[in-house]
């Protein structure tokens, strides 16, 4: 049976996004993917070009809020920043693993397109990293 994941962050639209898309990617098979913010914000474009980089095209997903997955029996929760883990509404997911990496959110760069796709390529390969480390280890 699919384990069922949920990515969190502030706003869904950067940092759970990309690492939404490489589950998608890494672990279809033995999973069901979600991404999910304490607020919403839309899908961040930087993010959407950056996976695309990566082969990954994320352009479909949408900016959603957690409590739209209420009665959800979560296998895995993954956060993916601070803010997200320090003021998410509970979740009633007595059986779920939880996972918290604070990602730097490459969105909050101010400076030359240059500067702001290395932001995205860093947060973005430190993402991958992070994701094939927990699907190697907890789903394969």
């Amino acid at each position: 049976m699919k384990k069922n994941i949920l990515v969190l962050c502030t706003g869904n639209s950067c940092r759970s996004q990309m690492a939404h898309g490489f589950l998608n990617a890494l672990a279809s098979d033995y999973a069901t993917i979600y991404s999910a913010g304490i607020e919403t914000h839309g899908l961040n474009a930087g993010a959407v070009s950056i996976m695309k980089e990566a082969g990954i095209d994320i352009s479909s997903h949408t900016s959603n809020h957690v409590d739209e997955y209420q009665g959800i029996q979560w296998d895995f929760i993954l956060t993916v920043c601070d803010h997200a883990k320090e003021n998410c509404p509970y979740l009633p997911a007595p059986k779920a693993k939880r996972f918290h990496h604070n990602f730097f959110d490459p969105s909050k760069v101010e400076g030359s397109s240059e500067e702001n796709h290395d932001a995205f390529l860093k947060t973005r390969e430190q993402i991958r990293e992070y994701i094939i480390t927990f699907v190697n280890e907890n789903l394969t």
